[in-house]
């Protein structure tokens, strides 16, 4: 390697890894065409390696290029990590804080927290991340995350918030049309919503019976809030989270007596950061939303 590496380089980079073009590169880049090309081949010649050949989808990476993916992208996320932590005053509730939540929490769950969030702390600003997958709070991706699963990670400081029970819901207009359910057995002369290709929702459905075999149901989809949605505008019953279902004007609880499961809900940060006020103050106030979250509602 005959000349030091540069950041910019790096994340150009990064860019046309995740972009497949320059194009698409310098869009998210905010250079133009030109300038991501360059930085690409001043990389390439620092390094005396090609990192991309042309194909027909565009930019592939070459072997070598896949090698250095990992830290790249430990790089990038190190630097929005410094950004973070950089932005707020020493010893103030004050900064950016990125949370991490499940898909169905991001759109059905977590919005209103956010608004008691904001309202307590508004000199914190929320970077909200939707994934299904964990994300890596050890390798600091995110500040906070929202999981199911208590971590096991010595490194990772956990609090549990909630346990929250999931059931079957349907919409008004569904049940005058169909007639309500009233036992498990009756579930067979229904239309069900339920998971496609989602390893783990097709083992959970196929547990909760017969009725829910893939090949039987109605609507597949892997997206929870999309199957939330689906029950919503009468396309049959669905499980979804209690709590959520039962704040819904236009859905009923079918089988009330019935629970599919029940989500242990965990605040969790790394233990770096714990101590930092918007942190812990963030995992205050998410903490208490869930609690309230989780309480009985007189309609579920």
């Amino acid at each position: 390697m005959s000349s030091p590496i540069s950041w910019e380089d790096q994340q150009a980079f990064l860019a046309v890894l995740e972009e497949r073009s320059l194009s698409g590169a310098a869009r998210r880049l905010g250079v133009s065409h030109a300038t991501a090309r360059s930085r690409i081949a001043t990389l390439e010649a620092a390094l005396g390696a090609v990192l991309f050949t042309r194909s027909a989808n565009g930019l592939t990476p070459t072997e070598q290029a896949r090698a250095l993916e990992g830290p790249a992208r430990a790089m990038a996320l190190a630097s929005e990590h410094f950004i973070r932590l950089a932005a707020a005053p020493p010893g103030e509730v004050a900064g950016v804080v990125r949370i991490s939540v499940p898909e169905f929490v991001g759109v059905e769950v977590i919005p209103p927290m956010l608004k008691t969030l904001r309202d307590a702390h508004p000199a914190i600003q929320v970077e909200l991340s939707l994934s299904n997958a964990p994300a890596d709070l050890l390798a600091q991706e995110v500040d906070v995350a929202v999981r199911t699963v208590r971590p096991v990670q010595d490194a990772l400081v956990a609090r549990k918030a909630a346990v929250i029970p999931l059931g079957l819901f349907a919409s008004d207009a569904y049940l005058r049309v169909r007639g309500t359910p009233a036992s498990p057995a009756d579930l067979a002369r229904h239309d069900l919503i339920g998971p496609d290709r989602a390893r783990a929702d097709l083992a959970f459905a196929e547990a909760l019976g017969p009725a829910f075999d893939r090949g039987r149901l109605a609507l597949r989809t892997d997206s929870h809030p999309a199957q939330f949605a689906a029950a919503r505008a009468g396309l049959g019953i669905a499980v979804a989270q209690v709590p959520a279902g039962a704040r819904e004007p236009t859905l009923r609880r079918v089988l009330p007596e019935w629970v599919a499961a029940r989500l242990e809900t965990w605040i969790v940060t790394h233990e770096s950061l714990r101590r930092v006020p918007r942190i812990r103050a963030v995992m205050d106030v998410l903490a208490a939303e869930f609690v309230r979250y989780q309480a009985p509602n007189p309609r579920s």
